[in-house]
């Protein structure tokens, strides 16, 4: 069995980017986890440098509250980015860094920060120009040996970015952009790619960081008035709700990552897995944010 094949998240994932942003105090939390799973999401996307350095922590003290929720569970980091910040004083400027003494401390800062022994998926942030791809699979294969990280992938890499590492060890997923209103991964061979092989992306920003319902943006207005729509020809569904179901009709079969810290945010992202978007309907949303018709 294939890394990919054998990665398994929910088909929701719960984005913790912004947690820290939520002003929820611990116990309010671990209640959001707790929603998450009542609503079949049991997986959440980490990365070390999310709230200036501070959410993995905030979710690790949440779980304190509850430890047996790990066992129920799959935590998601990444890193590789290093931003100038109080909490990393040895950072003079923002760089990328996929060195093996960077990768091994990222991971123990993270395990600590989370308080887990293990993460169940390890992605690579952003491409490092600097990548070593021997020392970074070698780097891997350790810490896939001292149980610390089950899978490995990357995020916001090129085709050939990935393709060079995949060849020296292999990755489980991609995490890339991908909304109504930001379309390049369609076409610049990302997500064929994907599918090449078998690799089910992880995607970010489902919702365009929220640009899909804000005012004064033409191409949003038009994609927006076109999942309107179509949600009302799918029983009244919210124009967030098509939005995932638009990324999960594409054949690489997705992993969406919600970006909400309310309970309805969260549903909107699991009520899509209940509708099936024809290719027209996924065409009429295309054709809105794209701004023509097919070629």
């Amino acid at each position: 069995m294939s890394a990919s094949e054998s990665l398994t998240l929910s088909p929701i994932v719960a984005g913790c980017w912004r947690m820290a942003e939520w002003k929820l105090d611990a116990a309010g939390r671990l209640r959001w986890i707790e929603q998450a799973l009542e609503l079949g999401i049991d997986s959440f996307d980490h990365a070390d440098i999310y709230g200036d350095y501070s959410v993995e922590a905030l979710f690790g003290e949440a779980l304190a509250l509850q430890p047996g929720l790990r066992q129920r569970i799959r935590v998601v980091s990444k890193c590789g980015i290093k931003l100038t910040s109080a909490q990393r004083p040895t950072h003079a400027i923002k760089s990328y860094d996929s060195s093996r003494a960077h990768v091994l401390a990222s991971v123990e800062h993270s395990l600590r920060a989370l308080r887990t022994d293990y993460l169940d998926l390890l992605l690579i942030h952003r491409p490092d120009l600097l990548m070593d791809a021997d020392e970074l699979a070698a780097t891997f294969a350790q810490l896939k040996a001292a149980g610390k990280v089950l899978h490995v992938g990357v995020s916001n890499h090129t085709p050939a970015q990935l393709a060079l590492l995949h060849a020296r060890h292999p990755l489980a997923t991609h995490q890339v952009e991908l909304s109504p209103l930001h379309l390049p991964p369609l076409d610049d061979g990302t997500l064929e790619q994907c599918q090449a092989l078998r690799l089910r992306p992880m995607l970010w920003s489902p919702l365009a960081g929220g640009r899909l319902f804000g005012g004064g943006d033409e191409c949003a207005e038009r994609v927006r008035a076109v999942l309107a729509d179509l949600g009302r020809r799918h029983g009244g569904a919210s124009v967030a709700t098509m939005a995932y179901a638009w990324l999960l009709r594409h054949p690489t079969r997705p992993w969406p990552i919600t970006g909400s810290g309310r309970e309805q945010g969260l549903r909107d992202a699991v009520d899509a897995l209940r509708i099936e978007l024809s290719a027209q309907d996924w065409y009429e949303v295309w054709q809105a944010s794209a701004g023509r018709e097919v070629a």
